[in-house]
């Protein structure tokens, strides 16, 4: 994006420095990243990071402004999973754009999905700072600093919000993060990372106990009381695995929660039928589908609630869409298929880039850092990029 930095960074790539840069995040994080790390970052203009951090503002806005919407995202929520003491507002945003150009050549941020669910919060700093530091990023645009936090924030800031986020008033010792088999997922270096940086626990969600209002996990033979939980279990995953849990979502238990579960539902997929903004590609829940579109190829079909692409489908045929029960059709979305630009040149060619904004909410909804995945296949995942160098997980750095 920025041709100087980008020649700059090309010219002196060597794999000895990738495999320093690698070396660098597993030891950070103290696990091997199985995902695979691009052997760049990605270089934008502040302004443009400004301008999705603002549209992605808006889309939440959007839709945590509107009555209505929360009324029609009841229907959202499963009634089994549903949490009582709901905020007017989730805590953690992710919003998710691709760069698009139009008939004219201008680019522009379209909306790939939004997610009111944490992501890699503790991660993302050390693996850009694993570039910086690999690859001697602090002097490439002669001396000067490459930006990373979003929003004003500098490394002490961040933190410091990060902490009143996850840990609130609390002992980190009763603040937990709760996720499925957490020692089985590729975002473990995450939760490593976050038991580093704020001292809490991560505790699979099978070892939640319930006794009373009162949640405990089972720590050296004791009881430990859980006041606060940073929730990272998916209720689709959970689905799957057919986890069997220690207590019921819907009682009233004396704990608050880092991400209410509910605006996981609420804010996702499901949303964008209802948002209306010149980012968002046009969107149909299947069930309101009048007619199948002829051009399926400039489409994709999504799940609603799976997770890291999962069981989406590019360019869907007729028998796809004819072939989800009826019963089943409201849980899936048409979308317009979004054409990203290659813009980030690499030894092997021109790659997509897509950048996540995060956000985090508490007085104030303020966007944080990024996320980037890089990639030459139909879909950004891992899955559609196999057997690619300079493709896979990445960080945004602005000047």
């Amino acid at each position: 994006m920025i041709p100087s930095l980008r020649k700059q960074f090309n010219h002196n790539f060597t794999p000895e420095k990738y495999r320093a840069f690698l070396a660098y995040v597993d030891q950070a994080c103290g696990t091997h990243v199985q995902f695979r790390l691009s052997e760049t970052p990605c270089f934008f203009p502040e302004n443009l990071l400004k301008t999705m951090a603002a549209d992605g503002e808006e889309l939440i806005r959007q839709l945590v402004g509107d009555p209505e919407y929360r009324a029609r995202s009841d229907s959202s929520i499963p009634s089994e999973t549903r949490v009582p003491n709901e905020p007017d507002h989730p805590m953690f945003v992710q919003v998710d754009f691709g760069l698009v150009r139009d008939p004219d050549g201008d680019l522009h941020p379209k909306l790939v999905e939004l997610q009111a669910f944490p992501s890699l919060y503790a991660y993302q700093p050390t693996l850009a700072h694993g570039y910086i530091e690999a690859f001697g990023l602090d002097g490439l645009d002669g001396g000067e600093k490459l930006g990373l936090f979003l929003g004003g924030l500098n490394e002490k800031s961040y933190r410091e919000l990060l902490r009143s986020a996850i840990v609130g008033g609390h002992d980190p010792e009763n603040v937990i993060l709760m996720e499925v088999h957490p020692q089985t997922q590729k975002t473990l270096p995450d939760f490593l990372l976050t038991e580093k940086m704020l001292g809490v626990r991560t505790v699979d969600i099978e070892c939640v106990k319930k006794q009373g209002r009162q949640l405990y996990y089972e720590r050296n033979g004791s009881r430990v009381p859980i006041h606060r939980i940073y929730n990272r279990a998916i209720v689709d995953e959970l689905q799957r695995k057919q986890v069997t849990l220690g207590f019921d979502w819907r009682d009233d238990f004396d704990v608050e929660w880092a991400g209410h579960p509910n605006w996981y539902f609420r804010i996702s997929k499901f949303s964008i039928p209802f948002l209306r903004h010149n980012s968002v590609p046009k969107t149909w829940f299947l069930d309101r589908l009048d007619h199948i579109p002829e051009d399926l190829q400039n489409y994709a079909l999504k799940p609603l609630y799976s997770f890291a692409g999962l069981g989406v489908i590019i360019g869907p045929t007729v028998e796809d869409i004819r072939g989800i029960p009826a019963d089943k059709r409201a849980d899936y979305i048409l979308q317009e298929r979004l054409h990203f630009e290659p813009l980030i040149q690499t030894p092997f060619g021109p790659t997509k880039a897509e950048v996540r904004v995060m956000y985090i909410w508490q007085e104030r909804l303020q966007p944080v850092l990024t996320i980037v995945r890089m990639g030459r296949g139909l879909m950004m995942g891992v899955d559609h990029n196999r057997n690619m160098e300079w493709v896979g997980a990445s960080a945004a750095l602005y000047v």
